[in-house]
């Protein structure tokens, strides 16, 4: 009882720390405050802002002092280092005028590009065209030193001769023959899918160049996936991004290391390249004026004969181009008919108006039927006959119209492969008939060219069977393989012959003629019937007379 007393009525040590904290900071609370109260009556109101501004003064100057003292002493450690360490350095200025005053050294140009004249002319014409409207307008306004264009003329011309050496290591037969075949006609189908596709919209809604562009792209994704380019065709600044990504990666595999590292010089070759040339010939080959007059051109020595002129009637759907045709027809009937003649020259004259009388006639028929909606409706006009009339293979591989048609089945069902194995056997025959018939014809006037002729047979062969029929093909014709090591001991063993691919273009032939995927299935699509409608083979019989005048029917 004692001891609880004592504990309440003595504190302990923990007590009395606790009281004296207490009593100094209610102290520090005090004097801190009597400070505050005398500083407010003495200074005023303003005391706070005033300490704060003697703090920064203060702050201030030791930052300034201590950065005065910093820079006095790196400066005499700096001047010691390179007294003690450091050789003596050139000023850049003295320099670049010892640089100047030297004499131009000259710089020898070989205009020597591909290693024929014939072809390097050209180009060192389109260099000195190119400099003059995109360099030297502007660049001399800044200099008369000749030596910055004769740098652009070099590395422009050693990017031409890298380009000239890598183009011949390239074997350019298959790209020809088969790639950029494939591309166009891959083109030509996507435009007419995308054609179809508007046609197939309601008559209501009239479709503008806007939706076909768009639709054209639509299918371009459906058939090749994962593949559009309609940014780069359709977007001006995106073509030009595209050109310009094109022409860094051939300035990267063309121009020397030393050359491309040069920012400067790299970035102003490609803005040649890209907007100066590129782009500017790309337009141009878009120019549907451009694309009229060059066919003008390429048409004017060699005269389209009759049987070609009216297969193109027959075969166009465009009602425009046919009125056309058909009003041109009249102007020249008028004239011929305005003229007075007699004696030989009418016998002349009246077969060329029954000729364009013949023409009107197509031409009114044809734009008759598209009007009438009769070539849409091909695939159930069929429908009500019974049988049609068989086109044999052979016919349809020699007729440029079937082979088209009967193309496009091949492409659906993966057998392209086998059908350009034959073309490609067929242009081959031909060509080596016609090289062994000059080597023939040569070697009796004394000339020998046995080698090299042979050469080119050889490399044309074996660019087939590495195409078509190597392990590495890809598709790849499938065939005996018996026929295809034949081949390849033949082609190791002995000089090539027109012959030589005879045995696989007939089982090719075969393969396609009696397999159930091939020309037996195609005589039961929608393409073939389409075809027969293209060769004016499929008639309606309600509709009377044909494009050529006659009623007579093909169906069977």
């Amino acid at each position: 009882m004692r001891g609880k007393l004592g504990y309440h009525l003595f504190p302990t040590r923990l007590q009395m720390k606790k009281l004296r904290l207490r009593e100094t900071s209610l102290s520090i609370w005090g004097w801190g405050s009597l400070g505050i109260v005398l500083s407010l009556i003495t200074f005023g109101p303003f005391v706070i802002f005033y300490l704060a501004f003697y703090i920064l003064c203060f702050v201030g100057g030791g930052f300034v002092v201590t950065l005065l003292f910093g820079k006095t002493n790196s400066e005499k450690y700096l001047e010691q280092c390179e007294h003690s360490f450091l050789p003596p350095t050139s000023t850049g200025i003295p320099k670049c005028l010892e640089e100047m005053k030297r004499e131009a050294r000259t710089i020898k140009i070989d205009r020597r590009l591909t290693g024929a004249n014939i072809i390097d002319e050209p180009l060192q014409q389109v260099i000195q065209f190119s400099l003059r409207d995109y360099v030297q307008y502007w660049y001399y306004t800044l200099s008369d030193d000749e030596s910055f264009l004769l740098e652009i003329r070099q590395a422009l011309q050693n990017a031409l001769i890298q380009f000239a050496t890598r183009s011949k290591e390239i074997d350019w037969q298959p790209y020809f023959t088969t790639r950029i075949v494939d591309d166009f006609g891959t083109h030509l189908r996507v435009f007419r899918k995308a054609q179809q596709k508007i046609t197939e919209k309601d008559d209501q809604v009239k479709g503008t160049a806007e939706d076909l562009v768009d639709t054209f792209f639509e299918v371009e994704v459906e058939m090749e996936k994962d593949v559009c380019r309609d940014l780069v065709c359709t977007s001006p600044k995106d073509e030009e991004g595209f050109l310009r990504d094109l022409c860094e990666v051939l300035l990267y595999l063309l121009l020397p290391p030393g050359d491309f590292q040069n920012k400067i010089m790299r970035y102003f070759v490609r803005e040649i390249l890209a907007r100066g040339i590129l782009l500017p010939l790309i337009n141009q080959l878009s120019d549907p004026d451009y694309i009229n007059q060059y066919i003008i051109w390429m048409i004017r020595d060699s005269n389209c004969n009759y049987e070609a002129f009216m297969n193109i009637i027959k075969l166009s759907d465009n009602i425009g181009e046919l009125e056309a045709v058909r009003d041109k027809a009249a102007e020249e009937l008028q004239y011929l008919r305005s003229l007075d003649t007699a004696g030989d020259d009418i016998n002349t004259i009246k077969n060329q108006i029954n000729s364009l009388l013949f023409v009107k006639k197509v031409c009114d028929s044809r734009i008759q039927r598209l009007q009438s909606g009769k070539e849409i409706n091909t695939v159930k006009l069929a429908a009500n006959f019974g049988k049609l009339c068989t086109v044999p293979l052979d016919s349809i591989l020699v007729d440029n119209v079937a082979l088209q048609f009967f193309m496009d089945y091949m492409q659906q069902t993966g057998g392209q492969a086998h059908l350009f194995f034959w073309m490609t056997v067929e242009g081959y025959r031909v060509t080596a008939q016609q090289q062994l018939e000059v080597l023939s014809s040569r070697q009796k006037d004394g000339k020998h060219q046995t080698n090299q002729t042979k050469g080119l047979l050889r490399a044309a062969a074996v660019g087939i069977y590495e195409q078509y029929l190597s392990e590495k093909a890809s598709p790849r014709v499938t065939v005996d393989d018996y026929l295809v090591a034949k081949l390849a001991d033949t082609l190791n063993h002995e000089d090539p012959t027109p012959e030589i691919f005879d045995d696989i273009q007939r089982k090719v032939y075969e393969l396609m003629l009696r397999d159930e995927r091939f020309y037996p299935s195609f005589r039961q699509n929608a393409l073939y019937v389409r075809m027969l409608a293209e060769l004016d083979m499929l008639k309606d019989p309600s509709f009377r007379g044909s494009d050529d005048g006659d009623g007579v029917s093909l169906l069977i």
